[in-house]
């Protein structure tokens, strides 16, 4: 009976969820992300989303994920110089669809429902992890996760990232020091491509994406 008693109540916590995430609003804002700056400088965070049909072009990496075509020259000479280096990294995460971000999202706070949040507060925990669906750049996909590989100690990968990846283009996003402003958890992981001359210029001035565009 203990056994049978405890799968009901699972069943209806797992509908319960359900009913909650059916009732969940998970539309993104209203404002459409700027593109006069051009597709390098575009800001897509909580206030901005990624613009209606917004057309890309993707180039599929050895890993199996997908990054948009125009970023993909670049990536690939950060990785093969940090290798030169011992530095073995991989794409983790590159383009996902609105409705893979949704999913992530949704199962984000099925995580930590189960931890004990309550419904709001784990809709609000979540979001400083994982964007509101058409609010995140991997949806454009100049946006990418990386992680170490084969052997190679996250700590030095993520330093060596931090240190050199401006030189190819690409921005620590979401900084530890700037999650006032970007709205988002420090990620040592996630990188977003903004071009050679943006990237050295946001680094040198230790700005996050939000400032660099403001002081155009």
């Amino acid at each position: 009976m203990k056994k049978k008693s405890r799968f009901l109540v699972f069943v209806l916590c797992a509908l319960m969820f359900a009913f909650v995430v059916e009732r969940t609003d998970f539309s993104s804002p209203v404002r459409s992300a700027d593109t006069s700056k051009g597709w390098k400088l575009m800001v897509v965070n909580s206030e901005y989303r990624v613009p209606k049909n917004y057309e890309l072009e993707f180039v599929t990496l050895s890993c199996g994920e997908k990054v948009e075509k125009r970023i993909y020259p670049d990536l690939q000479e950060m990785f093969d110089d940090a290798l030169s280096e011992g530095i073995d990294l991989v794409v983790r995460s590159g383009y996902r669809s609105e409705e893979e971000q949704k999913q992530l999202l949704i199962k984000k706070i099925g995580e930590l429902r189960n931890e004990g949040f309550s419904d709001n507060k784990a809709r609000t925990e979540a979001l400083r992890w994982v964007s509101m669906p058409g609010t995140s750049e991997h949806q454009l996909g100049f946006a990418i996760d990386i992680n170490a590989e084969n052997g190679t100690k996250e700590e030095r990968a993520y330093k060596w990232l931090s240190d050199n990846a401006h030189k190819y283009g690409f921005i620590l996003r979401y900084p530890s020091d700037k999650t006032d402003i970007t709205g988002i958890a420090y990620e040592p992981w996630h990188f977003r491509y903004v071009g050679k001359s943006h990237a050295k210029e946001i680094y040198n001035q230790g700005l996050c994406l939000e400032e660099y565009v403001e002081t155009l």
